[in-house]
């Protein structure tokens, strides 16, 4: 008998047996269904860890694997790095002598520009006068010190885009409230505008509406634009599957989006750190995934700026352990020597001044400088 006739064969004796009232074949069935009921649930559970665990394998994987290999020649600074600094230097509590120590811990990076908080806004897009007393010292102190650096204003707020409170991008009286925001910092004399309005969802064309209102403003005033980008969706469609299992919360932009905000600004920085992963070969693999995907986008006359971690921190979204500030600059640099080698727009973004230390400042110098 074949296989298939065997197996026929025995389960149309025990449906004869019990028919007879023999009851051997009546114990095999009611063994049978035991069986299965006892097994099946185990056999769905281990389906459903097959299909989580294999995909973030696979995934993992290919992460680390994109972390090997030479960055090569023509990877390092193009001088057009770019640093947040906290909300100290417009407020009066730093000094001249700040400043100096400053001034000669950058001597020798690639450092051009300067996001210094100056915000935030309030949900209405306002923005107080008050929130940056100490504003013209600092530019004018800047620019005296450190010629040929720009000093750009660093505004942001929450959107109400996960939850109730926030500013609300798609009221038109709130976005000409940005841009009114955005006039009286240029008149404040800021060489420019920084923006990271978070959480930011993709296809949001309230935002991007935003943008060409601001760039009609900062190209007249022949001032900068640049703008906090999101990550960007790692597999097809990322941001939508998240936003569908969280409820409502996405942590990437689509590429297409991305590039929709970079065609609109003379700068745009990827917070390329809060990844999740937990390895520093993951995290470097990840950085180089999101600078390619980034460079594929990215017109050739706007400034792209990978974010390097200068904080520590450890929770769900950050491991300190494995975002370090060596593991960034190399996936950086292997993402750029892959994609596009010779680009000089490019740079990084240093977040934060005030939680870096020493061992951050070196693996910079060392790695990119």
């Amino acid at each position: 008998m074949t296989p298939f006739v065997r197996r026929r064969h025995t389960e149309t004796q025990g449906e004869t047996d019990v028919l007879t009232g023999m009851g051997r074949g009546a114990g095999r069935i009611r063994e049978r269904a035991a069986r299965f009921r006892w097994t099946w649930p185990r056999r769905i559970a281990l389906g459903a860890v097959l299909v989580i665990v294999v995909p973030v394998l696979t995934a993992g994987i290919a992460l680390r694997l994109n972390y090997s290999g030479d960055p090569g020649d023509n990877t390092r600074t193009r001088g057009r790095d770019a640093i947040w600094l906290g909300h100290a230097w417009v407020d009066g509590r730093r000094t001249d002598a700040d400043l100096a120590a400053f001034a000669a811990r950058i001597e020798g990076t690639g450092i051009k520009d300067l996001y210094v908080h100056a915000g935030p806004l309030e949900h209405d897009g306002t923005l107080p006068a008050d929130r940056y007393p100490r504003a013209r010292w600092l530019i004018d102190a800047v620019h005296r010190t450190l010629p040929g650096i720009r000093v750009q204003a660093w505004l942001g707020d929450v959107l109400a885009t996960e939850g109730p409170d926030g500013l609300r991008l798609e009221r038109a009286g709130s976005r000409t409230a940005v841009v009114a925001s955005a006039r009286q910092i240029l008149d404040a004399g800021f060489d420019g505008v920084h923006f990271d309005l978070e959480p930011l969802h993709s296809d949001d064309r309230n935002y991007l509406s935003l943008l060409d209102d601001l760039r009609a403003l900062t190209g007249a005033r022949r001032a900068q634009l640049s703008v906090a980008a999101h990550q960007i969706d790692p597999l097809p469609a990322a941001h939508r599957v998240i936003g569908v299992v969280s409820g409502g919360s996405e942590k990437w932009w689509s590429q297409k989006f991305f590039g929709q905000v970079a065609r609109r600004v003379d700068q745009i920085a990827v917070m390329s750190y809060d990844t999740w992963m937990p390895l520093e070969g993951l995290f470097g693999g990840y950085v180089a995934q999101q600078t390619a995907l980034a460079l594929e986008v990215t017109p050739r006359d706007t400034d792209l700026l990978m974010g390097v971690p200068f904080f520590h921190e450890s929770d769900l979204g950050h491991h300190e352990s494995a975002e370090t500030v060596a593991a960034a600059v190399r996936g950086i640099r292997l993402g750029l020597g892959r994609t596009d080698r010779d680009r000089e727009r490019f740079g990084l973004a240093l977040y934060v001044d005030f939680a870096a230390r020493e061992g951050d400042w070196t693996a910079y110098r060392r790695g990119w400088n």
